[in-house]
């Protein structure tokens, strides 16, 4: 089946070359479990029983557990769609420096979002065995959807902090040089001499000198031949 020349266009436009990438990909499932957290929560989290029409959060009337995991999912998700961003304009950033405090900045990040979801995966999960069976009518399948996603978004964060060390093992910053035509020094490694290319050694032994053409003395180089003195007669 032959692909329509538009659709072949489509699929080498740097759109798509962008979204396939393994990056964006998990960036993408990282926003979208973020989005499903705090949604669900927000929407259906905050229940009231028959016997007080207060509205409570279904994770053992425990407001702290809501409010967690609506605020963690909310910035999750800001920081994947920020992340995002400036993934799409890396290929601008020329500086080397820059770019590697950007991969660093994300490393970080994703390990301390990986942590916050542990935290919060155990948090949750432990105020939802707690909660009384039926207290509510509603809400028990959003708080078992936070806390199944929460649980992905700690793989996916993980996955995400991999993908950032790789990236700073493939642009690792290039030792700064100057060239010698800025003044500076060009540092290289010296190999040793090769057969090929003989260094001239001086000779050894007692009686050998080394002494240049150029430096020779006038006298060392061309001797006089000897004089003869005239002896006076008697």
């Amino acid at each position: 089946m032959r692909i329509p020349e538009s659709l072949q266009d489509l699929a080498d436009s740097e759109a798509v070359r962008f979204l396939r990438r393994p990056k964006t990909i998990v960036r993408i499932l990282a926003g979208v479990f973020s989005l499903v957290v705090f949604s669900s929560l927000l929407t259906d989290g905050y229940q009231n029983n028959m016997e007080s029409s207060q509205l409570r959060c279904v994770l053992n009337s425990n407001s702290v557990a809501c409010s967690f995991a609506v605020g963690a999912g909310f910035l999750a998700f800001l920081t994947c769609v920020a992340f995002l961003g400036l993934d799409a304009n890396e290929a601008r950033i020329t500086s080397t420096h820059l770019k590697t405090a950007f991969q660093l900045l994300d490393l970080i990040l994703a390990v301390l979002w990986a942590g916050v979801w542990f935290v919060g995966f155990c948090f949750l999960a432990n105020q939802w065995q707690h909660s009384p069976p039926k207290q509510f009518l509603v809400g028990s399948g959003s708080a078992k959807a936070a806390i199944t996603f929460t649980f992905f978004s700690v793989l996916i964060w993980i996955g995400q902090a991999y993908l950032a060390v790789q990236d700073l093992r493939s642009d690792a910053p290039v030792p700064y040089k100057r060239s010698l035509d800025e003044g500076g020094v060009v540092l290289t490694t010296l190999s040793p001499p090769s057969a090929a290319s003989p260094v001239n050694t001086p000779p050894t032994g007692p009686n050998s000198l080394n002494y240049s053409s150029s430096a020779l003395s006038p006298y060392v180089a061309a001797p006089k031949a000897p004089r003869l003195a005239m002896m006076p007669d008697d």
